[in-house]
């Protein structure tokens, strides 16, 4: 059994005094060596934390302690070693930036179970799925036959619905990492007037524990130290792209250390070297380049 645990976790519930409630977290936290990032707003909490499972299983405790949380779910991945170095606990406007103020969870999409989801695949329903995460994202994976908008945040999702106008009256999939970006995501179409919206219950992390193989396609991107957790057994399955250096299949990216430059570049470990972790010659050469700690 691995030693670490890597937690993923969210719930939009009104927190109240969330500068008291940063501050009582941020202090279990240290008192009990988690590391991560955990974001309080007043509509609720995101979080990726990591530890050792004795730490990680005192903060699920701690957390569900307070009764607007008692019932949260925690995604949770077992770790060779602790995926985050340092704990940021952060107050902000929102629990995720969205750009999609004044939106109702109300109005959400319905919620498909993964073994819904397989059903629509293996019955062939006549249905969309989008993704509503990155484009850099998408392209590490991506479930089959997916819509993956270029989108280079998530405050872009309002353009990016105007360009989806075409599956109004499909029936539409969307889904995301954790599930708290389909939240909004999956409300704002309905607002705007999609027929028949859903979004993938416990998002990707979810369904890939339950359904490896099967529909998903490549790694899913994280956003911590592990960068990319692969979830395929099967070689077909396991990459969606290659190596831009020698076009190798990968499931790594790095950002350029020309810190002037910074573009994610998708390498395999031997070229990330070969290129000293920059994206072309000139970015070699740059005088500012990001430290590297790392081998």
């Amino acid at each position: 059994m691995k030693n670490y645990r890597v937690l993923l976790f969210y719930k939009y519930v009104n927190v109240g005094d969330t500068e008291q409630f940063k501050n009582e977290h941020l202090k279990f936290c240290f008192e009990n060596n988690i590391k991560g990032r955990i974001y309080i707003a007043e509509e609720g909490i995101n979080g990726t934390i990591s530890g050792k499972t004795s730490d990680i299983e005192s903060y699920k405790f701690y957390l569900r302690s307070y009764p607007i949380f008692k019932d949260i779910v925690f995604k949770e991945d077992e770790e060779d070693k602790i995926a985050f170095t340092k704990i940021h606990v952060r107050v902000k406007k929102e629990i995720i930036h969205s750009g999609l103020n004044g939106t109702s969870l109300k109005n959400g999409g319905k919620r498909l179970k993964p073994e819904e989801l397989l059903k629509f695949y293996e019955e062939e329903k006549d249905f969309v799925i989008i993704d509503a995460r990155n484009w850099y994202e998408s392209k590490l994976g991506k479930f089959k036959n997916a819509v993956t908008p270029q989108m280079k945040n998530f405050r872009e999702w309002k353009k990016t619905v105007k360009d989806l106008e075409v599956y109004k009256n499909k029936t539409v999939v969307i889904y995301c990492t954790g599930g708290i970006r389909c939240e909004k995501a999956s409300a704002y179409m309905v607002e705007q007037g999609f027929k028949d919206v859903y979004q993938l219950d416990g998002g990707i992390v979810t369904y890939t524990k339950k359904y490896p193989n099967t529909y998903w396609e490549g790694s899913i991107w994280v956003f911590d130290e592990r960068y990319a957790v692969d979830v395929n057994t099967e070689e077909e399955l396991k990459y969606t792209t290659k190596c831009e250096h020698c076009g190798t299949p990968t499931s790594y990216y790095i950002n350029c250390h020309n810190m002037e430059c910074d573009t994610i570049i998708f390498y395999c470990h031997q070229c990330k070297k070969d290129m000293d972790y920059c994206c072309s010659e000139d970015c070699i050469n740059a005088l500012r380049k990001r430290p590297r700690y790392y081998g």
